[in-house]
């Protein structure tokens, strides 16, 4: 870019502040960056509020549409500050927060809509999509069934930001997972407990902790070591620290951001797609397992072959660093305008 820099507004899920990432990686690219995080609920009260008129509600089934109305507040909120910036150009971050008043509100201002979540997860119709402009999708899968759907969608996976926080040298010799508390992972790590191994998880689903029990509307939790969520830097260095972590996806189309953040702090990654070859060579950057037994496996080589282990470390954030950081993802967006 020549001259003043374009105002780009970047609307985003305030999730695990990704955004962050997202919008300092534009600013390297010569933009001035705006962003409207539109679900942010940065103080106690908002948050309280948002349990009492929304959550708790819904959690008991009390008759009423709460989710419309908060919906329209945090439009309302989208909305401004587009009046304000008055961007040159706009990326969404999967937008499913906002009602029909913003993108009408868009008007003709290029703009990008990118999920970095399963398609199935938004109610997007596919015309809609196909009105929008350029639709990026973290999934391959998804990406081409959009385009046989006349979307004009573009794959970019996930990504890892090595300007968030720096390795650590510390070893834990601790088996870890962070992230959602699903059925299939609580099995999975409590399994890998039973039989012995040093299982550590970190999240609100797994924390023992009476606000987190609060929080999930939940008190069951797997019986194994947990603590509760941190903050995103602080999850990158507990995968690097540990012998291993363990990328666990379930039923996801596309790859996870734990995918590239694992390797890219210099972690021993054991993942569960055998499609992670798409971006790592398996068996010298991460390890693929299939059931238990290969995992319980793997695992215990982490903890006994440090050779081996370090190799993974090394190789594996080699390749995420010349590959896939979020600077690389960005590159590949960029290019993308109508």
């Amino acid at each position: 870019m020549s001259g003043s820099p374009e105002r780009l507004l970047l609307i985003s899920p305030s999730f695990h502040g990704y955004w962050k990432s997202i919008g300092d990686a534009l600013a390297r690219r010569g933009y001035e960056v705006h962003t409207a995080r539109y679900d942010a609920y940065d103080t106690a009260g908002e948050k309280l509020r948002l349990k009492a008129t929304v959550e708790l509600p819904e959690r008991l089934r009390v008759r009423g549409d709460r989710r419309t109305a908060e919906t329209a507040r945090l439009t309302d909120r989208v909305i401004a500050m587009l009046r304000e910036v008055r961007p040159h150009r706009v990326i969404i971050i999967k937008g499913d927060g906002l009602d029909a008043r913003f993108w009408d509100a868009l008007g003709d201002i290029p703009r990008i809509l990118w999920l970095y979540d399963d398609l199935h997860r938004h109610d997007y119709t596919d015309a809609f999509l196909r009105e929008i402009g350029p639709v990026v999708d973290y999934a391959r899968s998804e990406t081409d069934m959009l385009r046989e759907r006349g979307v004009d969608a573009h794959f970019v996976p996930n990504a890892f930001d090595p300007h968030r926080v720096e390795p650590t040298s510390t070893r834990t010799g601790e088996i870890v997972f962070i992230g959602s508390g699903y059925q299939n992972r609580y099995e999975t790590l409590a399994e890998l407990g039973r039989r012995g191994l040093p299982v550590h998880a970190w999240g609100r689903d797994f924390s023992r902790h009476p606000m987190d029990r609060a929080r999930t509307f939940s008190w069951r939790r797997p019986p194994i070591a947990a603590s509760r969520e941190v903050p995103l830097e602080r999850a990158y260095q507990i995968h690097a620290e540990g012998a291993a972590a363990v990328a666990i996806h379930g039923l996801q189309n596309g790859h996870a951001m734990r995918t590239f953040e694992i390797p890219g702090m210099g972690g021993v990654q054991l993942v569960d797609r055998d499609d992670v070859d798409q971006f790592y060579d398996v068996g010298t950057e991460v390890a693929v397992w299939h059931d238990l037994d290969e995992l319980e496996e793997l695992s215990r080589r982490a903890l006994s072959d440090p050779v081996w282990a370090e190799g993974l470390r090394a190789a594996g954030r080699r390749r995420t660093l010349a590959e896939h950081t979020f600077d690389h993802r960005l590159e590949e967006v960029d290019s993308l305008w109508h």
